[in-house]
Order: C-alpha cells, then structure tokens, then sequence
C-alpha cells in the first residue's frame, strides 16, 4: 500500500476522437502502476465530479452557462482546441471534484495525486491550450471557502506557461533582471551556470504564489506573469532545469508561506515530446518530482499533484514519466523504521 491516495476514474478519459492529447494515458497509468505493483487497488479513491459553485468560485457564470448549454461560439471553441460535447463537459468537472479531493487527501496526509487535471490554461472566462476549466484553481478556492487554507503555492512545471493559473491569481508584480542562482538553495542541486541564457522574474501579492518553469519560446504567445516565472532556453537539460527549479523554489519559499503547495507534473519537457522543446530524460524528470517532494516534505508543506501535459511519440514514454511521479513520492514519503 502506497502511504498517500491516489485519485483516479475511468470517466477521466476525453472524448475528444483523434488527437495530440493522448486521452487514454490516465487508463494506462492505473494500469501500469497495478501491473508493476507499485500501487495496490486499495491506493486508489474515485472522485465526484465537481458541483457548479466550486466551478464558478473560479469560472465567469456566462462562460459556465455555455458550456453547460453548449452555446460556445466557433472562435471560443477553436481557442480551446478540443471539439466540445456535453460529455466532455462532464470529464473536466469530474478532474476539478478530482483535484478537489486530492487537495482534501494532501492536507489529511502529507501527499495525493490527482492521476488527471492540471488544466492550467484555462481562464476564468474562455478555455485555451485543450484545458476547458481550470481545476487546480478550483481545488484551491474550495479549499479556501471551506477554510481548510489560507494560502497555496502553485508550482507548474509543464513546458508550457501556466497562462491561465497567472491570470486567475494574478497579484502585484513587477519585472525583475536575470537572477542567477546565488546563496543557500533549499536541498543540494547544481548550481547553475551564470551564462545560461534564462531569466527568473517577478514578484508577489495576494494568498497564491503561482510558480511556473517553462521553455520560453512555446506556447503560449502571450504569458501574464505569475509570481514567480522561469523561462527556460530551448534544449536545457536535466541539471541546469533541476537548478532552476530548486532556485525558484528557494526564492519562492523565502517569500511565501504556503499551506498547501499544488504541483502540476508535466511529462513535456522530456527531450522527445512533440509540443516541447527541452531536453530532459525521463531520469531527469523523476529527479524534479523528487526535489518538489523533499523541499514539501523538509517543510512539512503537504503537496497535492496533478498530472498536466505530456505528448511523447511514444505514449508509453507519458505513461511512464506519469508513474515515476508516483513512485518519486513513494520513495520520498515512506517513512522508514
């Protein structure tokens, strides 16, 4: 038995026909994780889908009301890049309830992962980038209204900016230079090489810290600013990444008292993912998921995960970057006799 729940549904899957998404991979994780033995049946809890008034503690009521009553217009439609259907609609409240009760599940025990969600380019009032809501933020504004937090950190480490999660708790922020990584980091990671042509920026107001580390020069065209954002080089590697997010996390944690830290777990910047342009190994990527899980767990900040995009050519590439998450925080979250 795993020491954390993991959340999972069959119904997670989208029915969106022919795509880049690989909507079967939440079904492939499950299994694989059974099938290896790295989690047991009894690991897993179903999650309700989400009612209207967490999607709305987050969501425009005229832009709900459309997609409740199909009434999208062609553009908005196109801007979301997945065909819609009722049953759709359906999927995605289903991921928000899931991350809602991996938020609940992480404050109860240290660690949950949501094996779907991490919809982060969805805005308050229109859906981009294949995310129709956005359930991360909605997990954490239930979590709020039901004052089980005050505060969240929100740590997205897709490819790609978390556009919508920097919209939807945009605060103060002001642009700041390269910042090089410099003093004490929070565990022992490489420290980065001064040259390398990336820059962290930003600053912060408001009850979420929104951290996103992602390639620069990837969608989205346009990226609001988050408190903190790191903006990745094409072709960086597993050490300089991992330096870069050990940074931003330090600096992050210096500035910011998180209750509940929210980690969007993104398999795109693995080296042979078609919608990335990073470099990293699927060695690489586990060494990230086990910093975010030591710099929680050192802090005893609980962390709820969610697993957001992945578009390997091979689909067991996904599959497995997924798992080894799990596995990470297995390792980092077992407590030893």
């Amino acid at each position: 038995m795993l020491p954390f729940k993991l959340i999972y549904s069959d119904a997670y899957y989208l029915p969106i026909g022919e795509h880049v998404f690989p909507a079967e991979k939440y079904r492939r994780i499950r299994d694989r994780l059974v099938a290896k033995g790295i989690a047991d049946v009894g690991d897993f809890l179903e999650p309700a889908p989400a009612n209207d008034q967490d999607i709305l503690l987050v969501h425009k009521p005229e832009y709900v009301n459309k997609l409740k009553t199909g009434t999208l217009s062609p553009r908005e439609e196109m801007e979301m890049e997945i065909p819609y259907s009722r049953d759709l609609v359906e999927a995605f409240w289903l991921a928000a309830g899931g991350s809602i009760l991996a938020g609940r599940q992480a404050l109860a025990g240290g660690v949950s992962i949501n094996i779907g969600g991490g919809f982060h380019h969805a805005f308050p009032d229109h859906g981009e980038g294949f995310c129709m809501i956005h359930d991360v933020a909605v997990a954490i504004r239930r979590l709020q209204r039901d004052d089980k937090i005050r505060t969240a950190m929100t740590v997205d480490c897709d490819v790609h900016q978390g556009n919508g999660t920097a919209a939807i708790f945009a605060g103060t922020r002001t642009a700041s230079a390269l910042l090089p990584s410099a003093g004490a980091t929070t565990l022992d990671a490489p420290v980065l090489n001064s040259a390398l042509p990336g820059k962290i920026r930003g600053a912060h107001a408001g009850e979420v810290f929104t951290i996103s580390l992602h390639q620069h020069n990837n969608y989205p065209p346009w990226k609001p600013p988050s408190s903190i954002d790191v903006d990745l080089p094409d072709g960086i590697g597993d050490d300089d990444y991992v330096a870069w997010l050990d940074n931003a996390l330090s600096s992050g944690l210096r500035q910011f008292e998180p209750e509940l830290i929210c980690y969007l777990a993104g398999a795109d910047p693995y080296c042979e993912d078609q919608l990335g342009g990073l470099s990293l190994t699927i060695e690489g990527l586990k060494r990230r998921d086990e910093l975010v899980f030591r710099v929680a767990r050192a802090r005893n900040i609980p962390v709820m995960v969610t697993f957001a995009g992945g578009y390997a050519q091979n689909v067991e590439d996904t599959v497995a970057i997924h798992c080894n998450t799990v596995i990470a925080a297995k390792e980092v979250f077992t407590v030893t006799k």
